[in-house]
Protein backbone atom coordinates (compact mmCIF):
# COMPACT_ATOMS: atom_id res chain seq x y z
CA UNK A 1 0.00 0.00 0.00
CA UNK A 2 1.47 3.21 -0.92
CA UNK A 3 1.80 5.75 1.56
CA UNK A 4 0.02 9.37 2.25
CA UNK A 5 2.55 11.61 1.69
CA UNK A 6 3.15 14.64 4.61
CA UNK A 7 1.81 17.12 2.24
CA UNK A 8 -0.79 15.34 2.23
CA UNK A 9 -0.97 15.16 5.53
CA UNK A 10 0.58 11.57 6.29
CA UNK A 11 3.39 11.66 8.50
CA UNK A 12 6.93 12.55 7.18
CA UNK A 13 9.86 10.71 7.17
CA UNK A 14 12.34 12.88 8.63
CA UNK A 15 10.85 13.72 11.77
CA UNK A 16 14.38 13.88 13.85
CA UNK A 17 17.06 17.07 13.15
CA UNK A 18 19.76 16.43 10.54
CA UNK A 19 23.49 16.19 12.21
CA UNK A 20 25.08 18.83 12.96
CA UNK A 21 28.44 20.68 13.87
CA UNK A 22 30.37 23.58 13.85
CA UNK A 23 33.10 24.35 11.38
CA UNK A 24 35.46 26.68 13.01
CA UNK A 25 36.80 26.51 16.42
CA UNK A 26 40.19 26.44 18.39
CA UNK A 27 42.21 25.73 15.77
CA UNK A 28 41.46 28.60 13.42
CA UNK A 29 41.42 30.92 16.86
CA UNK A 30 45.01 30.08 17.16
CA UNK A 31 46.29 30.79 13.39
CA UNK A 32 43.90 33.95 13.75
CA UNK A 33 45.67 35.21 17.03
CA UNK A 34 48.83 34.52 15.46
CA UNK A 35 48.52 36.63 11.89
CA UNK A 36 47.35 39.48 14.49
CA UNK A 37 50.75 39.33 16.32
CA UNK A 38 52.69 39.86 13.39
CA UNK A 39 51.79 43.20 12.77
CA UNK A 40 50.72 42.99 9.39
CA UNK A 41 48.08 41.42 7.70
CA UNK A 42 49.62 42.30 4.23
CA UNK A 43 50.29 38.74 2.08
CA UNK A 44 53.78 40.08 1.15
CA UNK A 45 55.18 40.74 4.99
CA UNK A 46 52.99 38.11 6.95
CA UNK A 47 53.25 34.30 6.80
CA UNK A 48 50.09 32.83 7.11
CA UNK A 49 49.08 33.04 3.46
CA UNK A 50 52.58 31.60 2.81
CA UNK A 51 52.18 28.83 4.88
CA UNK A 52 48.51 28.00 3.87
CA UNK A 53 50.09 27.76 0.09
CA UNK A 54 52.42 25.53 0.48
CA UNK A 55 50.18 23.12 2.80
CA UNK A 56 47.89 22.86 -0.15
CA UNK A 57 50.97 22.52 -2.28
CA UNK A 58 51.63 19.60 -0.10
CA UNK A 59 48.02 17.58 -0.28
CA UNK A 60 47.84 18.43 -4.24
CA UNK A 61 51.52 17.82 -5.26
CA UNK A 62 52.26 21.05 -6.94
CA UNK A 63 54.84 23.46 -6.81
CA UNK A 64 53.47 26.49 -7.07
CA UNK A 65 49.56 28.07 -6.02
CA UNK A 66 48.54 31.87 -5.77
CA UNK A 67 46.06 32.88 -3.32
CA UNK A 68 43.20 35.45 -4.70
CA UNK A 69 40.10 36.79 -2.58
CA UNK A 70 37.37 34.62 -4.23
CA UNK A 71 36.98 31.62 -6.42
CA UNK A 72 36.15 33.51 -8.84
CA UNK A 73 39.11 35.77 -8.89
CA UNK A 74 41.46 32.84 -9.31
CA UNK A 75 39.64 31.94 -12.23
CA UNK A 76 40.34 35.80 -13.64
CA UNK A 77 44.16 35.54 -12.81
CA UNK A 78 44.13 32.11 -14.68
CA UNK A 79 42.45 33.29 -17.48
CA UNK A 80 44.49 36.58 -17.67
CA UNK A 81 47.94 34.10 -17.03
CA UNK A 82 46.80 32.03 -19.93
CA UNK A 83 46.99 35.21 -22.58
CA UNK A 84 42.72 35.25 -22.67
CA UNK A 85 42.27 38.67 -24.13
CA UNK A 86 39.77 40.42 -26.11
CA UNK A 87 37.83 39.16 -28.85
CA UNK A 88 38.80 35.46 -28.13
CA UNK A 89 36.67 32.63 -26.76
CA UNK A 90 36.43 30.39 -24.18
CA UNK A 91 34.18 27.12 -24.19
CA UNK A 92 32.62 26.28 -20.67
CA UNK A 93 29.90 24.37 -19.10
CA UNK A 94 26.19 25.77 -19.19
CA UNK A 95 25.48 24.60 -16.13
CA UNK A 96 27.42 26.30 -13.36
CA UNK A 97 28.09 29.26 -11.19
CA UNK A 98 27.95 32.85 -12.52
CA UNK A 99 31.72 33.00 -11.16
CA UNK A 100 33.19 30.88 -13.82
CA UNK A 101 31.99 32.90 -17.19
CA UNK A 102 32.90 36.67 -15.05
CA UNK A 103 36.66 35.84 -15.41
CA UNK A 104 35.93 35.82 -19.28
CA UNK A 105 33.95 38.72 -19.89
CA UNK A 106 36.40 41.25 -17.42
CA UNK A 107 39.52 39.84 -20.19
CA UNK A 108 36.85 41.09 -22.48
CA UNK A 109 36.96 37.68 -23.94
CA UNK A 110 33.38 35.57 -25.04
CA UNK A 111 31.99 33.20 -23.42
CA UNK A 112 31.41 29.81 -25.78
CA UNK A 113 28.72 26.97 -23.95
CA UNK A 114 29.30 23.07 -24.87
CA UNK A 115 26.89 20.95 -23.91
CA UNK A 116 27.00 18.49 -21.26
CA UNK A 117 26.57 14.95 -20.36
CA UNK A 118 23.08 13.91 -19.35
CA UNK A 119 24.38 11.34 -16.30
CA UNK A 120 27.26 13.56 -15.24
CA UNK A 121 26.09 16.98 -15.88
CA UNK A 122 29.97 17.63 -16.37
CA UNK A 123 31.22 18.55 -20.22
CA UNK A 124 30.59 16.48 -23.49
CA UNK A 125 34.25 16.52 -25.24
CA UNK A 126 32.63 16.01 -28.26
CA UNK A 127 30.27 19.31 -27.93
CA UNK A 128 33.26 20.45 -26.72
CA UNK A 129 35.48 19.93 -30.02
CA UNK A 130 32.23 21.43 -31.97
CA UNK A 131 32.48 24.47 -30.61
CA UNK A 132 35.84 25.21 -31.44
CA UNK A 133 37.17 27.90 -33.50
CA UNK A 134 39.85 29.92 -34.88
CA UNK A 135 38.97 32.30 -32.11
CA UNK A 136 39.23 29.65 -29.41
CA UNK A 137 42.20 30.32 -26.63
CA UNK A 138 40.79 28.50 -23.45
CA UNK A 139 38.39 25.36 -22.32
CA UNK A 140 37.40 26.51 -18.69
CA UNK A 141 36.15 22.47 -17.56
CA UNK A 142 33.56 22.62 -14.47
CA UNK A 143 34.19 19.79 -12.22
CA UNK A 144 30.12 20.23 -11.05
CA UNK A 145 29.36 19.35 -7.43
CA UNK A 146 32.90 17.61 -6.95
CA UNK A 147 31.98 14.98 -10.04
CA UNK A 148 35.45 14.98 -12.02
CA UNK A 149 35.38 15.81 -15.82
CA UNK A 150 36.69 13.25 -18.50
CA UNK A 151 40.12 14.98 -18.20
CA UNK A 152 41.58 12.47 -20.60
CA UNK A 153 39.40 13.45 -23.41
CA UNK A 154 39.48 17.73 -22.58
CA UNK A 155 43.24 17.37 -22.66
CA UNK A 156 43.90 15.18 -25.95
CA UNK A 157 41.15 18.28 -27.49
CA UNK A 158 43.11 20.76 -26.06
CA UNK A 159 46.49 19.48 -27.10
CA UNK A 160 44.83 18.89 -30.39
CA UNK A 161 44.33 22.49 -31.28
CA UNK A 162 46.60 23.96 -28.76
CA UNK A 163 44.34 25.54 -26.60
CA UNK A 164 44.11 26.34 -22.47
CA UNK A 165 42.59 24.48 -19.78
CA UNK A 166 41.61 25.90 -16.72
CA UNK A 167 40.06 23.65 -14.26
CA UNK A 168 37.23 25.05 -12.34
CA UNK A 169 37.12 23.13 -9.10
CA UNK A 170 35.23 25.54 -6.89
CA UNK A 171 33.42 22.11 -5.80
CA UNK A 172 35.53 19.70 -6.24
CA UNK A 173 38.11 19.65 -3.47
CA UNK A 174 40.17 16.22 -3.01
CA UNK A 175 38.06 14.35 -6.13
CA UNK A 176 40.13 12.29 -8.06
CA UNK A 177 40.61 11.32 -12.19
CA UNK A 178 42.02 7.97 -12.39
CA UNK A 179 44.30 8.55 -9.72
CA UNK A 180 45.16 11.64 -10.06
CA UNK A 181 43.48 15.02 -8.37
CA UNK A 182 41.29 17.17 -10.53
CA UNK A 183 42.88 20.65 -10.14
CA UNK A 184 46.23 19.22 -11.58
CA UNK A 185 45.55 18.02 -15.22
CA UNK A 186 45.06 21.79 -16.93
CA UNK A 187 47.54 24.93 -17.21
CA UNK A 188 45.88 25.86 -13.89
CA UNK A 189 43.42 24.63 -11.38
CA UNK A 190 41.20 27.08 -9.42
CA UNK A 191 39.87 26.51 -6.02
CA UNK A 192 37.51 28.93 -4.04
CA UNK A 193 37.42 29.04 -0.27
CA UNK A 194 33.95 30.74 -0.01
CA UNK A 195 31.57 30.39 3.01
CA UNK A 196 29.66 27.51 0.86
CA UNK A 197 32.32 25.61 0.14
CA UNK A 198 33.93 22.20 1.58
CA UNK A 199 36.24 24.47 3.19
CA UNK A 200 35.66 28.11 4.25
CA UNK A 201 37.97 31.31 4.83
CA UNK A 202 35.21 33.65 4.64
CA UNK A 203 36.11 34.17 0.80
CA UNK A 204 39.21 33.17 -0.75
CA UNK A 205 40.77 31.39 -3.87
CA UNK A 206 43.45 29.44 -5.18
CA UNK A 207 45.08 29.08 -8.43
CA UNK A 208 47.81 25.83 -8.86
CA UNK A 209 50.74 26.42 -11.58
CA UNK A 210 50.65 23.28 -13.08
CA UNK A 211 53.30 23.74 -15.10
CA UNK A 212 55.67 24.00 -11.99
CA UNK A 213 57.28 26.64 -14.28
CA UNK A 214 59.14 30.10 -12.04
CA UNK A 215 57.98 32.16 -14.96
CA UNK A 216 54.54 31.02 -15.29
CA UNK A 217 54.04 31.16 -11.93
CA UNK A 218 55.44 34.99 -11.85
CA UNK A 219 53.11 36.24 -14.24
CA UNK A 220 49.77 34.37 -12.22
CA UNK A 221 51.33 35.81 -9.37
CA UNK A 222 51.70 39.52 -10.73
CA UNK A 223 48.48 39.13 -12.60
CA UNK A 224 46.60 38.47 -8.67
CA UNK A 225 48.48 41.81 -7.75
CA UNK A 226 47.93 44.62 -9.91
CA UNK A 227 50.87 42.82 -12.16
CA UNK A 228 53.35 44.09 -9.40
CA UNK A 229 56.13 41.52 -9.03
CA UNK A 230 56.79 41.04 -5.30
CA UNK A 231 59.48 38.19 -4.63
CA UNK A 232 61.26 38.58 -1.40
CA UNK A 233 61.86 42.14 -0.26
CA UNK A 234 61.83 43.30 -4.22
CA UNK A 235 58.66 45.07 -5.32
CA UNK A 236 59.21 45.72 -9.03
CA UNK A 237 56.29 48.05 -10.27
CA UNK A 238 57.06 48.07 -14.04
CA UNK A 239 53.08 47.38 -15.28
CA UNK A 240 53.12 46.66 -19.13
CA UNK A 241 49.19 45.70 -18.60
CA UNK A 242 46.24 46.09 -16.47
CA UNK A 243 45.82 43.61 -13.82
CA UNK A 244 43.02 43.09 -10.95
CA UNK A 245 43.67 43.52 -7.11
CA UNK A 246 42.62 40.15 -5.94
CA UNK A 247 45.26 39.55 -3.09
CA UNK A 248 44.55 37.05 -0.05
CA UNK A 249 44.60 39.01 3.73
CA UNK A 250 46.72 37.07 5.91
CA UNK A 251 43.13 36.22 8.02
CA UNK A 252 42.24 34.74 5.18
CA UNK A 253 44.95 32.44 5.09
CA UNK A 254 45.31 32.10 8.80
CA UNK A 255 41.83 30.39 8.92
CA UNK A 256 42.79 28.14 6.02
CA UNK A 257 45.75 26.71 7.51
CA UNK A 258 42.99 25.06 9.78
CA UNK A 259 40.85 24.07 7.68
CA UNK A 260 43.39 21.94 5.28
CA UNK A 261 43.80 20.13 8.28
CA UNK A 262 39.88 19.08 8.30
CA UNK A 263 39.77 18.59 4.72
CA UNK A 264 40.23 15.07 4.05
CA UNK A 265 38.22 14.07 6.53
CA UNK A 266 35.20 16.29 5.17
CA UNK A 267 35.52 14.80 1.49
CA UNK A 268 35.93 11.59 2.99
CA UNK A 269 32.52 11.69 4.81
CA UNK A 270 30.52 13.27 1.54
CA UNK A 271 32.12 10.82 -0.79
CA UNK A 272 30.48 8.16 1.92
CA UNK A 273 27.62 9.77 2.11
CA UNK A 274 27.28 10.55 -1.61
CA UNK A 275 28.03 6.96 -2.63
CA UNK A 276 25.55 5.64 -0.33
CA UNK A 277 22.66 8.11 -1.58
CA UNK A 278 23.44 6.64 -5.53
CA UNK A 279 23.68 3.32 -3.67
CA UNK A 280 20.36 3.95 -2.82
CA UNK A 281 18.16 5.45 -5.17
CA UNK A 282 19.61 3.42 -7.91
CA UNK A 283 16.48 0.94 -9.44
CA UNK A 284 13.73 3.11 -8.29
CA UNK A 285 11.79 4.31 -11.32
CA UNK A 286 11.47 7.07 -12.86
CA UNK A 287 14.43 8.07 -10.30
CA UNK A 288 18.27 8.82 -11.58
CA UNK A 289 21.00 9.33 -9.51
CA UNK A 290 23.96 11.32 -11.12
CA UNK A 291 26.53 8.59 -12.63
CA UNK A 292 30.32 9.39 -11.59
CA UNK A 293 32.41 9.55 -14.45
CA UNK A 294 34.39 6.47 -15.00
CA UNK A 295 37.74 6.43 -13.47
CA UNK A 296 36.37 9.00 -10.85
CA UNK A 297 35.78 9.86 -7.73
CA UNK A 298 33.17 12.85 -6.43
CA UNK A 299 33.56 14.74 -3.12
CA UNK A 300 30.04 15.81 -3.62
CA UNK A 301 29.43 19.70 -2.64
CA UNK A 302 26.02 19.05 -3.67
CA UNK A 303 23.67 15.80 -4.70
CA UNK A 304 21.81 16.38 -8.24
CA UNK A 305 19.03 13.58 -9.37
CA UNK A 306 16.84 13.08 -12.45
CA UNK A 307 13.42 12.66 -12.57
CA UNK A 308 11.80 10.77 -15.38
CA UNK A 309 8.11 12.70 -14.70
CA UNK A 310 6.32 11.26 -17.43
CA UNK A 311 6.75 7.64 -15.59
CA UNK A 312 5.96 9.15 -12.43
CA UNK A 313 2.69 11.64 -13.55
CA UNK A 314 3.47 14.82 -12.00
CA UNK A 315 5.46 17.75 -12.61
CA UNK A 316 9.30 18.34 -10.78
CA UNK A 317 8.09 20.83 -8.85
CA UNK A 318 5.24 18.83 -7.68
CA UNK A 319 7.86 16.07 -6.57
CA UNK A 320 10.01 18.69 -4.53
CA UNK A 321 7.24 20.09 -2.44
CA UNK A 322 6.63 16.84 -1.17
CA UNK A 323 10.06 15.98 -1.00
CA UNK A 324 10.10 19.57 1.24
CA UNK A 325 7.17 18.22 3.51
CA UNK A 326 9.02 14.78 4.35
CA UNK A 327 11.59 16.78 5.50
CA UNK A 328 14.31 16.97 3.00
CA UNK A 329 14.91 20.58 1.62
CA UNK A 330 15.50 20.72 -1.89
CA UNK A 331 14.76 22.45 -5.06
CA UNK A 332 14.57 21.85 -8.57
CA UNK A 333 17.87 21.67 -10.64
CA UNK A 334 21.37 23.29 -9.74
CA UNK A 335 20.40 27.10 -11.50
CA UNK A 336 16.56 27.79 -12.68
CA UNK A 337 18.58 28.10 -16.57
CA UNK A 338 21.51 27.68 -18.15
CA UNK A 339 23.62 30.39 -17.99
CA UNK A 340 23.32 31.58 -21.75
CA UNK A 341 19.64 32.35 -20.89
CA UNK A 342 20.56 34.79 -18.32
CA UNK A 343 19.62 38.59 -20.02
CA UNK A 344 23.38 39.57 -19.54
CA UNK A 345 23.62 37.21 -22.24
CA UNK A 346 20.24 37.54 -23.89
CA UNK A 347 20.98 41.21 -24.37
CA UNK A 348 24.87 41.25 -25.17
CA UNK A 349 25.66 43.57 -22.70
CA UNK A 350 28.64 42.74 -19.88
CA UNK A 351 28.51 46.69 -19.36
CA UNK A 352 25.32 48.91 -19.19
CA UNK A 353 24.85 50.64 -22.80
CA UNK A 354 27.56 49.04 -24.83
CA UNK A 355 27.18 44.71 -26.62
CA UNK A 356 31.19 45.17 -26.32
CA UNK A 357 33.06 42.28 -26.06
CA UNK A 358 30.14 40.12 -27.74
CA UNK A 359 30.16 42.25 -30.80
CA UNK A 360 33.85 41.06 -31.39
CA UNK A 361 32.25 37.58 -32.53
CA UNK A 362 29.37 35.76 -33.98
CA UNK A 363 28.57 33.63 -31.21
CA UNK A 364 25.05 33.52 -30.36
CA UNK A 365 23.01 32.20 -27.25
CA UNK A 366 19.32 31.23 -28.41
CA UNK A 367 17.18 28.27 -26.35
CA UNK A 368 18.29 25.27 -27.80
CA UNK A 369 22.22 25.52 -28.07
CA UNK A 370 22.47 22.63 -25.58
CA UNK A 371 19.90 20.57 -25.22
CA UNK A 372 20.54 18.45 -23.38
CA UNK A 373 21.57 21.00 -20.13
CA UNK A 374 18.25 22.39 -20.78
CA UNK A 375 16.83 19.28 -19.63
CA UNK A 376 18.85 18.57 -16.82
CA UNK A 377 17.83 21.48 -15.20
CA UNK A 378 14.34 21.19 -16.09
CA UNK A 379 13.98 17.15 -14.84
CA UNK A 380 16.49 17.57 -11.83
CA UNK A 381 16.05 17.60 -8.16
CA UNK A 382 18.93 19.49 -6.18
CA UNK A 383 19.88 18.87 -2.16
CA UNK A 384 22.91 19.59 -0.11
CA UNK A 385 25.18 17.33 1.57
CA UNK A 386 26.97 17.92 5.16
CA UNK A 387 29.69 16.30 6.79
CA UNK A 388 27.71 16.49 9.70
CA UNK A 389 25.19 14.41 8.63
CA UNK A 390 24.54 11.09 10.25
CA UNK A 391 24.04 7.48 8.35
CA UNK A 392 20.39 7.82 9.68
CA UNK A 393 20.11 11.34 7.97
CA UNK A 394 21.29 9.55 4.42
CA UNK A 395 18.95 7.02 5.06
CA UNK A 396 16.12 9.11 5.81
CA UNK A 397 16.83 10.77 2.63
CA UNK A 398 16.53 7.86 0.61
CA UNK A 399 13.69 6.54 2.35
CA UNK A 400 12.05 9.71 1.68
CA UNK A 401 12.80 9.54 -1.94
CA UNK A 402 11.26 6.14 -2.17
CA UNK A 403 8.20 7.35 -0.44
CA UNK A 404 7.34 10.30 -2.71
CA UNK A 405 8.40 8.15 -6.09
CA UNK A 406 6.10 5.34 -4.79
CA UNK A 407 3.16 7.87 -4.82
CA UNK A 408 3.80 9.54 -8.19
CA UNK A 409 4.46 6.33 -9.84
CA UNK A 410 0.81 4.54 -8.74
CA UNK A 411 -1.08 7.44 -6.99
CA UNK A 412 -0.31 10.05 -9.28
CA UNK A 413 0.18 13.83 -7.68
CA UNK A 414 -3.52 15.27 -8.02
CA UNK A 415 -4.67 12.55 -5.75
CA UNK A 416 -4.47 12.30 -1.76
Amino acid sequence: MVEKLAIHGGPKVKATPFGSGKRFGEAELKELREAIEQDTLFYHYGQKVKQFLQKFNEMYGVKYSVATSSGTAAIHVALGAAGVTAGDEVITSPITDQGTVIGILYQNAIPVFADVLPNTYNLDPASVEACITERTKAIVVVHLAGNPCDMDAIMTIARKYGLKVIEDCAQSYLSMYKGKLVGTFGDYGCFSTNDFKHISTGDGGMVTVNSGDDEDYAVVHAFADKNYQRFDHIVARDIHHIAPNYRMTELQGAVGIAQLDKLPWICEKRRDYGTMLIDGLTGIPGVYPPQITDGGTSSFWFFLFRLDMKMLNGTVDEFVAALNAEGISSVRGYIPQPVYMQPLFQKKEAYPGTHYPFSLSEVSYEEGICPEAERILKSSVRFGISEFYTESDIEDIIASIRKVAAYFMTAGVTKS
